[in-house]
């Protein structure tokens, strides 16, 4: 088949790391311009801006958005627009009605439009969800642990209205417990902690209850130095499981069970050729409306100032 011409806008850490090395390993994509204000791609054709781009003689049919989530409705709006399909990083936008607006456009023009939750394709969170599929959970613990200045160094936006905050990366296990669980939870009560010089949490502790009433438990650190922290524990009637490193691990009653190497950004693109390919499209918004609800609903509290 003709590879998908792709243009990957946003040029940072997720971009490097994951974007592009997933992108040069799948010959159903070809990498053919680069959006950055302040980086290029020896190569590749580069424009400073994505208005530039679609005004420009570069065909492309798909664009994968590594933007901050704050500018991300419009440049979506504004590709789909153009008739481009649109891969959005996680979260998807900065609010769920901007994700619905980017649905009902990409559904008027028969276009591809994918919300990516990269942590659901991690190794053990597919045979989680089976294993869990016939057992009543009893209980739940999300400990989802991270140092900022390690995995997003002088990324100001993140404190900005928007950016989430320690939702960054916590969205990521909400992405797995709503693969995974067998029946939808709810937030009964949360705390948020807002360090005073910023507009989003640093650390969160969230209680949510599911439709039979299994206490689940979230505590989120945006501060934690030493090891990092990625698990889910979940107690049931017939044992307990736990993912750790993010899903790339998966114990039953101590035992592991399924270990494997990365492969979750080369699972989004493996998705996102498959939608194009069905004209359809995936906009689970379901970790995001977790957040909202935090946000609606949760206890604010001042915390330190937070200085890099």
């Amino acid at each position: 088949m003709t590879p998908i011409r792709l243009a990957l806008v946003g040029l940072g850490k997720i971009a490097r790391d994951q974007h592009l090395p997933s992108i040069a390993a799948d010959p159903r994509f070809e990498l053919v311009a680069v959006v950055s204000r302040n980086a290029e791609l020896d190569g590749v054709a580069h424009f400073t801006d994505l208005a530039a781009l679609l005004a420009s003689d570069v065909a492309i049919d798909a664009v994968s958005l590594c933007t901050p989530p704050q500018p991300r409705h419009a440049l979506a709006h504004m590709a789909l627009a153009a008739g481009k399909h649109v891969m959005l990083e996680k979260p998807p936008g900065a609010t769920l009605s901007e994700v619905e607006d980017l649905r009902q456009a990409a559904v008027a023009r028969g276009l591809t439009l994918q919300a990516t939750w990269h942590s659901r394709y991690a190794v053990g969170v597919e045979p989680a969800r089976e294993w869990l599929a016939e057992r009543t959970v009893k209980a739940v613990r999300i400990n989802w642990k991270e140092d900022v200045r390690v995995w997003h160094p002088g990324q100001d936006w993140i404190w900005e209205a928007g950016g989430l905050g320690v939702f960054d990366p916590a969205i990521n296990a909400l992405s797995i417990v709503t693969r995974i669980l067998p029946l939808p939870f709810f937030l009964s009560r949360g705390v948020l902690h807002v360090p005073e010089n910023r507009q989003s949490p640093i650390q969160a502790e969230l209680d949510f209850r599911d439709a039979n009433g299994a206490p689940i438990r979230a505590e989120l650190d945006f501060l934690q130095s030493g090891p990092q922290s990625w698990d889910i524990e979940i107690d049931t009637e017939d044992g307990a499981l736990k993912l750790t490193n993010g899903g790339a691990k998966l114990w039953i009653d101590g035992q592991l069970m399924h270990e494997g190497p990365d492969r979750e950004y080369p699972g989004l693109y493996d998705e996102f050729a498959r939608l194009i390919a069905d004209g359809t499209s995936d906009v689970d918004v379901s970790p995001l409306r977790h957040v909202a609800d935090a946000f609606l609903l949760s206890e604010r509290v001042v915390a330190p100032p937070f200085i890099e």
